[in-house]
């Protein structure tokens, strides 16, 4: 298995790490750390060589209770992160955003993959940056927006409704004319789901993981972590390793973390006991 991204390829055979580089003042665990570019740029180069395949970049928090940022404010964010890493380093570099101006205009200063958080309320445009640029993209299930999803958890089936928005959008950006091996699907841990949906998707990845497109998931640092272990934010690296080698378990290909060094270990570890 492996994805296309522009002029990048990612094999996933063995399953790949995303660090996280947030370069907001607001993001729920690491807000403000890396607000200054070169600050930014300094560490997600150190992710890259602790194993990251992909740093993904973010201009606008999602936590819950966030509110939108201004494109001009998110583009002043991103651009000097993205145009520095893509001058130092050949790593795969991802943006994530809800909005099509900003995913254009990272992918034309180096990005190569979309990560779209935007869910159910998604603008369309996004698919067609990726048609028109070549740009694997990432879609996400969540509803509403991240200022109001803690109010729409309602459910009858978690994990059916989750993989039909998903199959449905992998359908969508194919018959566009998208490749499909350009195409990753995350169910949204954390977005519009409570602790115990969460669990849920958790346990029945491998129904996910059956759609034919890989899966990435994000569940490092979560809340519905905290919820279970009873640990603030900066405790909760065991917990995050855990619930990402249930979903590598369950057939999830890529993770997302903002623990690089001790995700790709745990990985390793697990891959060599299933004899990957």
């Amino acid at each position: 298995m492996r994805l296309r991204c522009r002029y990048f390829d990612l094999d996933l055979s063995h399953a790949a790490v995303m660090g996280i580089l947030n370069v907001t003042p607001d993001s729920f665990s690491d807000g403000g750390l890396w607000l200054d570019p070169d600050a930014a740029i300094k560490h997600g180069l150190e992710m890259a060589e602790q194993g990251a395949a992909i740093i993904d970049v973010g201009g606008e928090s999602t936590r819950p209770g966030a509110h939108e940022v201004p494109l001009d404010e998110e583009l002043r964010r991103v651009m000097p992160v993205i145009e520095g890493l893509r001058a130092s380093s050949s790593v795969t570099i991802s943006i994530d955003t809800r909005k099509p101006e900003v995913a254009a205009e990272a992918v034309a200063a180096g990005a190569a993959l979309i990560n779209d958080t935007a869910g159910e309320i998604s603008d369309r445009q996004m698919d067609l940056v990726a048609l028109e640029t070549g740009a694997a993209i990432c879609v996400m299930h969540s509803r509403g927006t991240p200022a109001t999803m803690r109010e729409l958890t309602g459910y009858e089936d978690v994990v059916a409704s989750v993989r039909s928005f998903l199959k449905m959008r992998g359908n969508e950006l194919e018959a566009l004319g998208v490749d499909r091996e350009a195409i990753i699907l995350d169910p949204g841990i954390g977005f519009a789901k409570n602790p115990s949906q969460n669990l849920e998707i958790l346990r029945r990845m491998d129904e996910l993981s059956a759609l034919p497109w890989p899966i990435l998931v994000g569940t490092s640092r979560k809340s519905f972590i905290g919820a279970v272990l009873d640990l603030p934010e900066d405790q909760r690296l065991e917990g995050s390793l855990a619930t990402a080698l249930a979903a590598i378990g369950g057939g999830a290909r890529i993770v997302r973390a903002h623990d690089v060094a001790e995700t790709v270990r745990a990985i390793r570890m697990h891959e060599a006991v299933h004899g990957a």
